[in-house]
């Protein structure tokens, strides 16, 4: 059975189920350097994808399309040869009518270069559902998982995955939307804003938000504020809250005015702090705080109250899961045994998720075969003038980055699923100069605050982190062990965290032969690592794009070091670019 899971919204993407194997997970944001978090608008990108990987349109036995926002259905909008065609959708999150998320919640047609095809349409929860935990640990094993999802639009749900005996429903943990923790940025800090948007326009404050709260102090002076406002606004018996839960409940930032009500909230809180002289930065951590107590108090007590004392396995998934800071303190919570939270929690890993609710609605849940490099090889492409290719192992490419102290832009194999670089699409620099951090977010156009990744070998890694565990997707927070703070200066955050990725046995075998020459060379287990893109893009799908943005001086993919020529710089963009 081949299964063609299409997310047609932000983060737009195709995937391809073969039975239970996971062909392809093909981003749009990861085509010809488009911008990120690109939606599919034409149905002959879905073709195109399908034959990269010699599928054709006609050998497809189901499609299915992820629901979106909206309580009674969503709606997308896909073109085929010129002529738009609105699709219905399955709403957001489960309704009076779609109670089990393993029902088909909207069905229709839609044609690819005229051909008349047949849709099925599942919640959009039950994608991030079935991404989470069909690519959990947990599901080839047979044992049941707590599923935790929080999006954007949505308020945190909680369920109950059981291979023998379905998805149980555990509701709502608190009644705000995810899009609350960027939206503090609006308020206060870097990202403030004259206008109050109503609507989602800026998908990657929130990451930016999460490195930023390392400049300031959590006060209990500011959590007590944003706890009180919170109960005003939200969840308390008061006529404003009692008011808000009536009229909003988490079905799309798009499909009800969520995010005016989160405004609100910050502005009051904004008001009361305005005579007491707190820093923004403090502010922010303090909202960051607040809601990572707010989400692990409230799930653990749900488990515990719903299952009993555990400890047990949970997925996290959903937009909010790409914080780092929050994976790890559900991670500590003696409720927990297991955490897990795949490499595409936000909507990249719809499509993926889509398709795999179809197969576990029609053929039982349990696990999906798969790996973090099911994206788009690298596509061929002339390289520009003025550089030089020279054969090169990854054995060899470590004594470059050893000797020369320089970063390498790497494009090897095919490209990551989901939002992390992991080695396939990356720039790979020594750890060992504080000024590094400060040239790769510069050649990047980022902000000085931002942090620049680790990459460790495994068995390694307990020595230069706490706790050290093997973490190969870059999910969740480590401290740098003080020993070596010194030691790899660039990539400890100003917290004295690292976004740790362990590369293991099993992991990328080019990768680590990377990691152990180079450790062999310097006695130093890590690398940095953050992703090679043009700013606002997707990774790059070849070399040329590479040499095109022209930022380093090496470039290595397929076993080739591509070293530019001495000569005069490319001028610099507004964007960061060349």
């Amino acid at each position: 059975m081949i299964i063609c899971g299409l997310k047609l919204t932000h983060d737009g993407a195709v995937a391809l189920l073969e039975d239970d194997r996971l062909v392809f997970s093909v981003e749009m944001e990861k085509i010809g350097n488009n911008p990120r978090y690109s939606e599919v608008t034409d149905a002959g990108i879905v073709a195109e994808v399908l034959a990269d990987f010699g599928y054709r349109v006609e050998d497809v036995d189901h499609w299915v399309v992820d629901g979106w926002d909206g309580r009674d259905q969503g709606t997308a909008t896909l073109s085929d040869q010129g002529t738009p065609a609105t699709l219905a959708l399955a709403p957001y999150r489960e309704n009076e009518r779609i109670t089990d998320l393993l029902r088909t919640g909207r069905t229709g047609r839609f044609t690819i270069a005229g051909r008349p095809l047949t849709y099925s349409s599942y919640l959009h929860v039950t994608g991030h559902l079935a991404s989470a935990y069909c690519s959990s640990p947990f599901a080839p094993a047979g044992e049941p998982s707590f599923v935790l999802v929080w999006d954007g639009g949505m308020f945190p749900r909680l369920y109950f995955a059981d291979p023998e005996r379905g998805v149980e429903n555990g509701g709502a943990l608190f009644p705000l939307i995810g899009h609350a923790y960027a939206t503090a940025a609006h308020h206060f800090g870097p990202f403030r804003r004259a206008d109050e948007s109503r609507t989602v326009d800026d998908l990657s404050v929130a990451g930016k938000l999460m490195a930023y709260i390392a400049l300031g102090t959590v006060r209990a002076d500011v959590m007590d504020v944003l706890r009180e406002e919170f109960s005003e606004h939200f969840e308390g018996p008061g006529p404003k809250a009692t008011a808000y839960r009536a009229a909003i409940g988490g079905w799309g930032s798009n499909a009800e005015p969520s995010l005016s009500h989160v405004h609100d909230y910050f502005s009051s809180v904004r008001r009361r702090l305005a005579g007491d002289a707190v820093q923004d930065e403090d502010v922010l951590a303090s909202v960051h705080q607040f809601l990572e107590e707010l989400l692990v108090e409230r799930v653990a007590a749900r488990v515990r109250e719903w299952k009993g004392e555990g400890p047990w396995n949970l997925c996290f998934v959903g937009g909010c899961a790409l914080n780092i800071k929050w994976n790890s303190a559900l991670r500590a919570h003696p409720a927990f045994a297991s955490v897990w939270v795949p490499p595409f929690p936000n909507d990249s890993g719809s499509a993926i998720g889509t398709a795999a609710a179809h197969l576990i609605a029609t053929e039982g849940i349990g696990a999906i075969d798969w790996n973090p490099r099911l994206g788009p090889a690298v596509k061929d492409s002339a390289p520009l003038a003025g550089w030089t290719p020279t054969p090169c192992t990854p054995e060899e490419l470590a004594r470059v980055l050893h000797e020369t102290g320089e970063p390498v832009v790497v494009i090897d194999g095919r490209a990551e699923l989901g939002p992390r670089a992991l080695g396939g699409r990356s720039i790979l620099a020594a750890a060992t100069d504080p000024a590094m951090k400060e040239l790769l977010n510069k050649v990047k156009n980022r902000e000085h605050y931002r942090p620049v990744a680790p990459i460790c070998l495994t068995e390694e890694a307990p020595a230069v982190f706490s706790p050290g565990t093997p973490d190969p997707h870059m999910l969740f927070d480590h401290d740098v062990r003080p020993e070596w703070a010194a030691r790899i200066p660039a990539v400890v955050h100003l917290d004295g965290s690292a976004r740790l990725q362990t590369v293991g046995a099993e992991d990328d075998p080019t990768l680590r032969a990377v990691l152990r020459e180079y450790h062999r060379l310097s006695g130093i287990p890590v690398l940095c690592n953050t992703s090679a893109n043009f700013n606002g893009s997707g990774f790059f799908p070849d070399v040329a794009s590479a040499m095109r943005w022209g930022r380093l001086d090496r470039i290595w993919s397929d076993n080739v070091l591509h070293t530019r020529e001495l000569g005069p710089a490319a001028p610099e963009a507004a964007d960061g670019t060349r």
